[in-house]
């Protein structure tokens, strides 16, 4: 269950990034968003149904399902409601910080999980300080940074995970992470190239407060 709604993650990432690089509109990636987030809330209930009396590291896979549920439902509601985006901004901040607090749980059982979570809780630090700070200009990179570990980090593990050959050890994880920070120095190449030459992606649009999106 867990590695399916992973693999609902590396749709709504993607789908998100092209979205902040303007080649969707941002109208389709809340609504896919807000399906997606419901989706992995109620597969999460139902997870952790299903894992109940294993003890306390039992709840870690629930755990991350309902932090990666409730952002994609924040972000839906957020654009489809007009909220403009702080709160959400500070949501993610939170949702970081828990992140990283998760890869610390993870790095002794498995690290490739541990590693994944490194590169979500970056992607969620951005989101923090796009939306929360108002650093505006990190729009492109936070597309970019999407879009290329939207795969690497979700829609490939999860299927490995699936198939039954989720990588163990530490050598697979330092190779993925080796991976994962290529990808995001690439993104990060991508944004400054996008901003220099004014094709990098307009920023993260928010409807005015109060504004309802139909």
């Amino acid at each position: 269950m867990a590695y399916i709604c992973l693999l609902l993650s590396g749709a709504a990432l993607l789908i998100n990034g092209l979205a902040t690089l303007n080649l969707v509109p941002r109208r389709d990636a809340a609504v896919f968003s807000l399906v997606i987030g419901t989706a992995q809330l109620i597969l999460g209930v139902a997870h952790l149904t299903a894992t109940a009396g294993r003890g306390t590291q039992s709840l870690l896979g629930p755990a991350g399902i309902f932090l990666f549920g409730l952002t994609y439902a924040y972000v839906g509601l957020d654009f489809r409601l007009g909220l403009g985006s702080k709160g959400l901004g500070w949501f993610c901040g939170m949702v970081g910080f828990c992140g990283l607090l998760l890869a610390v749980a993870w790095s002794g059982e498995d690290p490739l999980l541990s590693v994944l979570w490194l590169c979500w809780t970056y992607l969620w630090l951005l989101f923090f300080l796009h939306m929360a700070l108002g650093f505006e200009r990190m729009a492109p990179l936070i597309g970019w940074s999407l879009v290329l570990t939207s795969q690497a980090s979700a829609t490939v593990p999860a299927f490995l995970g699936i198939t039954g050959h989720w990588p163990a050890g530490v050598a697979a994880a330092a190779a993925a992470g080796a991976s994962l920070a290529a990808l995001l120095l690439l993104a990060g190449g991508l944004a400054r190239r996008g901003r220099r030459s004014g094709t990098g992606g307009a920023a993260v649009e928010r409807p005015l407060p109060g504004k309802l999106r139909l």
